[in-house]
């Protein structure tokens, strides 16, 4: 029998322990979607907290027994995933009525995956999103989450090669989904 679960906000408190999670379950999920190098660099380039989202209030987190075991959140601004590196734009607010909220840095810790947890960040996303009248989520998957995505209703856009900022490429796929 599992623990129980509990979804919460992130807080400032949580930023380390969030990026612990982010690189465990990165150094332990991809190697069964991408090689050695393509890994390694994952785990520099995309398991790393993006602080504005806890700032932003929009990153949520999952515990079990006073750990964290899943995490994952949206945002309202312009960046759609952290291994993107930085734009100038990034930080613009979107327009809920013309652009679609980011579905951003969603991680499980391994022993954990498969037990409803990205699931419920997204019903979280989603709603949070709705409140503040987005009409649509959008995201860039990498292949551990695509069979999370889909389930939930996220219909493919495009698949595509992510380049990371030291040149390695991964693949991933571009993502939308209606808010219900």
């Amino acid at each position: 029998m599992t623990a129980p679960t509990t979804l919460r906000l992130a807080t400032l408190d949580d930023v380390r322990a969030i990026d612990e999670l982010m690189k465990v379950s990165t150094r332990d999920i991809f190697p069964r979607f991408y090689d050695a190098q393509q890994t390694a660099s994952s785990i520099r380039f995309i398991a790393s907290i993006d602080r504005a989202l806890v700032e932003d209030g929009t990153y949520f987190v999952i515990e079990a027994d006073g750990e964290l075991v899943a995490c994952g959140g949206w945002s309202r601004r312009d960046k759609l995933y952290t291994g993107s590196g930085d734009a100038a734009d990034d930080a613009r607010l979107l327009d809920p009525a013309t652009e679609p909220a980011r579905v951003r840095a969603m991680f499980t810790r391994s022993d954990w995956t498969r037990r409803g947890l990205g699931r419920q960040i997204l019903d979280a996303c989603e709603a949070a999103a709705k409140a503040e009248g987005f009409r649509t989520l959008a995201l860039m998957a990498t292949l551990p989450g695509l069979p999370l995505y889909e389930h939930f209703g996220f219909e493919l856009i495009e698949h595509t090669q992510i380049p990371l900022p030291d040149g390695t490429l991964i693949a991933g796929a571009s993502m939308s989904k209606p808010i219900v």
